[in-house]
């Protein structure tokens, strides 16, 4: 070993030594390294007198901590506040949900995202009465792109059976509303407030659909439609926050997020009372105005 390697070596063995006493293990005693010699040399140890002190332990001296630069305390994080929507009997035209660019999901990839809250929807048993009734959930179904949406109210019977919204008798007159508009049901996206079946197909709680609200707002999110339909006063009331009757809520646009939304009778009111068909045409017109198709004249 050169000279060099011996000063690499023992300084490198001083420092760990160092180490261990700074750390507090005091019992080590601090070595002095050894002179470096060229060859071998016999060292005597010199004789200790009775009379020298005795060799102590030198304590391991006290090591100053570094200075520390004091840190300023984190700012604290900015939360995004979202605005308590309170209900009213004047149903608002302008939501509090901000408009956002049309989405550019491809059709595949919101018809993914759906499944996975399809999926979140089928294991859901937040409202306990309607889990333990349900034959099973009813999700939603059609075009994951459209650029219309259809709101309901809730599962009946039949829908509670098959698993699809508006498959009974207002489902039937549903279809013939959307062939008077020139539109296939394919094309539309049809869901509903709630995704279980009330028994005695009552309305829903207050309760039953504010628990079921999140999946209704990612359904609207993934779609990202252009328009909403809420089909009757139950639709109408958990969407846009409004205490009115349908009545005096047709015939004009509301605004949820992007969407501009129309407010129209149920197709279950229009089996029990069929004059009032011919409002819901007018709101269809109304609506298909808006996008520039003019239905009077396809009906000609």
């Amino acid at each position: 070993m050169s000279d060099q390697e011996q000063q690499r070596a023992q300084r490198a063995v001083r420092q760990f030594m160092q180490s261990w006493q700074r750390s507090g293990l005091t019992h080590i005693k601090h070595i002095e390294p050894a002179p470096v010699v060229s060859a071998p040399v016999e060292v005597v140890p010199p004789a200790v007198p009775e009379s020298k002190t005795p060799l102590r332990i030198r304590p391991a001296e006290p090591e100053t901590p570094p200075e520390r630069t004091p840190v300023s305390p984190p700012e604290p994080a900015v939360e995004h506040v979202v605005e308590p929507v309170v209900e009213t009997a004047d149903p608002r035209k302008e939501m509090s949900v901000p408009r956002t660019t049309k989405s550019r999901l491809s059709k595949a990839d919101r018809q993914a995202q759906l499944d996975i809250v399809a999926g979140e929807v089928s294991q859901c048993r937040q409202c306990p009465e309607l889990a333990e009734t349900r034959t099973q959930t009813v999700f939603g179904v059609g075009n994951p792109s459209a650029k219309i949406m259809f709101i309901g109210e809730a599962p009946g019977a039949d829908e509670d059976k098959q698993g699809e919204p508006f498959v009974g008798r207002a489902g039937k007159l549903l279809d013939k509303i959307i062939e008077a508009c020139q539109m296939k049901r394919s094309e539309i996206y049809i869901a509903n407030i709630l995704r279980c079946r009330p028994p005695g197909n009552r309305n829903p709680s207050d309760q039953e659909a504010a628990n079921c609200r999140g999946f209704l707002d990612a359904q609207i999110e993934i779609v990202d439609p252009d328009y909403i339909v809420c089909w009757g006063s139950v639709a109408a009331k958990n969407l846009l926050h409004s205490e009115l009757p349908i009545g005096k809520m047709r015939g004009q646009f509301y605004e949820y997020g992007r969407a501009r939304v129309v407010c129209t009778y149920h197709p279950s009111y229009l089996l029990r009372n069929p004059s009032a068909k011919k409002n819901v045409w007018e709101d269809m017109i109304l609506l298909f105005k808006d996008m520039g198709i003019d239905l009077k004249t396809t009906q000609n």
